[in-house]
């Protein structure tokens, strides 16, 4: 147990708390929790992320080119149990089916729309701690540097004016430790968000583009020819697809914009 508290209590990292105070120990806290929260984010990014494989974008265009070959049972079937934990495979089969069983138009729109926003959302929070984290560090950091600069002249005014020059730039060159692991911390969990925020922004125009692609098919029927599509329907057909986009957008916008603005500024 000697051994290995030794290092710990006189190598680098006893050093910097030495010199930085418990708001170095504050730092190198969130340093760690925000790792911890990255690799749990890619993780969860990696098993549960919506994705357009090969497999789900060629049953897509065998949707609009002939929409009576697609079973979404068979689809499901088919994607395995890798492929099931893909949140948009559902989303593409669910609303396949809801066409094909000839369900209520606004309805699938807004199950679609309420679908691609739970997609989403296991990863808001993780994005939400990697902000936090960016924000607060600089913070503490200029906190620690506050709280040492006046322990420094403290010191000084202690001493009746007798400190020299030597003592003092030692005090202020101790203070400033901790604004310096402040940016240190902050500087990369800012460009992480970002690009987590990127990630996001770009998984939702795929899932939308998507859907649009799905809900821009009339479902045929046994005895309908693509002859017998009234324009009346056709016109209904492009509002839904307005509607959807629309939905989708606003649904993102409200739900996450506000909560990502942070990370790009």
């Amino acid at each position: 147990m000697t051994d290995i508290a030794s290092p710990l209590s006189t190598g680098p990292v006893a050093q910097i708390i030495e010199m930085g105070g418990p708001v170095m120990v504050v730092l190198l806290a969130l340093a760690v929790f925000g790792v911890v929260t990255f690799v749990y984010l890619m993780l969860l990014g990696t098993l549960y992320a919506p994705r357009l494989p090969g497999r789900l974008k060629k049953t897509v265009m065998a949707w609009q080119q002939q929409p009576g070959s697609i079973s979404p049972s068979e689809v499901r079937a088919q994607a395995g149990r890798w492929g099931r934990l893909n949140p948009l495979l559902h989303l593409v089969t669910n609303t396949i089916e809801a066409l094909q069983n000839r369900q209520d138009d606004r309805q699938i729109r807004e199950t679609a729309a309420r679908d691609a926003q739970h997609a989403l959302e296991p990863f808001e929070a993780p994005l939400k701690i990697i902000e936090v984290i960016a924000a607060l560090a600089p913070l503490l950091g200029l906190l620690g540097t506050v709280l040492g600069m006046m322990e420094a002249f403290s010191a000084m005014a202690a001493s009746e004016g007798r400190a020299n020059a030597t003592q003092l730039s030692g005090g202020i060159y101790e203070a400033l430790t901790t604004t310096a692991a402040g940016l240190v911390v902050a500087i990369p969990f800012a460009a992480l968000a970002a690009w987590v925020e990127f990630r996001l922004r770009r998984i939702h125009k795929t899932i939308n583009s998507t859907l649009v692609s799905i809900l821009n098919v009339t479902p045929e029927t046994g005895t309908e020819t693509p002859a017998a599509t009234s324009e009346p329907e056709g016109d209904l057909q492009r509002n839904q697809v307005a509607e959807l986009e629309e939905d989708t957008k606003h649904s993102y916008a409200t739900g996450r914009g506000q909560r990502f603005a942070h990370a790009t500024g």
